[in-house]
């Protein structure tokens, strides 16, 4: 499951899993644990050294220090090395909704040099929901600088990575987007993003896919962390994954492996990205996608997992 995967019609090859480094850049608000910036850029380190060959930041993560933190990285290794791509994400200054031209191109310049790179591989949208989709494609806004940026050959490719499917498909009718990020809604738990799925394929645009484990319910387990995508979710929905959570105890197989692998094992979901904020994580995600996952125990957790096609139950 580790092997490469073509990117969409971007031109890049990219392992099953992509590294997410929000937590990298430290953010204990949301996750709830520090992260030192020796200990970020080990990681990135031994993400060189591994099996997945593709990393997901963005220019807001911890205040730029994620990609402050890849940025020495890459240093130590003397660039980028070979077969690895680098994506990160436009944003407006936190607190601002400012999505214009002027601020798409000074957090691209931002990213440059805090990656230390003269070019950009792949750069998203970020959370275009901030404005309104007329908003994102009028004169002067951020689809129109992307658009500049990329023809002037500082990104090679471009994504929109959201939250509202509906949002994300229109962006991707624009035709401007090779790749598009998709969060906590191709899950066991919620499986909304699935017009998205089915219009990326068709039109030849990656999908990658983000929050598997959905902010922890997937892998400690609905009595451990009772909310999905960190806001709390019915009594249905807790029994539903805790009888998940049973089934896969009784094969003994972790929750966090099965879902993993539900995003892994679809075809039209070029990468997951899995979030590691110390070395040891790159070894915990190989053992999870390795994890041996009988046929019976699939049809049981996908049962279970069509409840989801409607979203998830609040």
């Amino acid at each position: 499951m580790t092997s490469l995967r073509p990117l969409g019609r971007t031109g890049f090859s990219v392992s099953s899993v992509c590294v997410g480094t929000s937590a990298l850049g430290s953010f204990p608000a949301q996750y709830g644990y520090e992260v030192d910036k020796d200990t970020a850029v080990a990681t990135i380190e031994r993400v060189f050294d591994g099996p997945f060959t593709f990393i997901d930041t963005s220019n807001e993560y911890g205040g730029g220090d994620s990609e402050r933190r890849i940025g020495t990285a890459i240093r130590n290794r003397g660039g980028v090395p070979e077969g690895f791509v680098v994506a990160t994400k436009v944003d407006p200054l936190p607190g601002s909704t400012d999505f214009s031209s002027e601020r798409v191109k000074r957090s691209v310049e931002e990213s440059l040099e805090r990656l230390g790179l003269d070019r950009l591989q792949l750069v998203y949208l970020h959370d275009p929901e901030k404005i309104s989709f007329e908003e994102g494609v009028a004169s002067g806004g951020p689809v129109e600088a992307l658009v500049e940026l990329r023809d002037a050959g500082v990104i090679e490719s471009l994504g929109v990575a959201g939250g509202p499917i509906d949002l994300e498909l229109q962006y991707l009718d624009t035709g401007v987007f090779d790749v598009v990020i998709s969060h906590n809604r191709f899950t066991l738990v919620d499986q909304t993003a699935e017009p998205l799925l089915e219009r990326a394929a068709r039109d030849g645009v990656a999908v990658v896919n983000a929050a598997p484990f959905g902010g922890g319910m997937l892998v400690k387990g609905p009595s451990v962390v009772p909310t999905y995508c960190y806001a709390p979710v019915s009594d249905a929905t807790l029994a539903r994954v805790q009888r998940m959570e049973d089934l896969c105890r009784e094969h003994d197989v972790p929750l966090a492996a099965a879902a993993l692998q539900f995003s892994v094992r679809d075809e039209r979901v070029a990468s997951t990205i899995v979030g590691m904020s110390r070395p040891e994580r790159v070894d915990a995600t190989v053992e999870l996608l390795e994890t041996p996952i009988p046929e019976d125990l699939w049809s049981e957790l996908l049962e279970l997992a069509r409840v989801g096609q409607n979203g998830v139950e609040r």
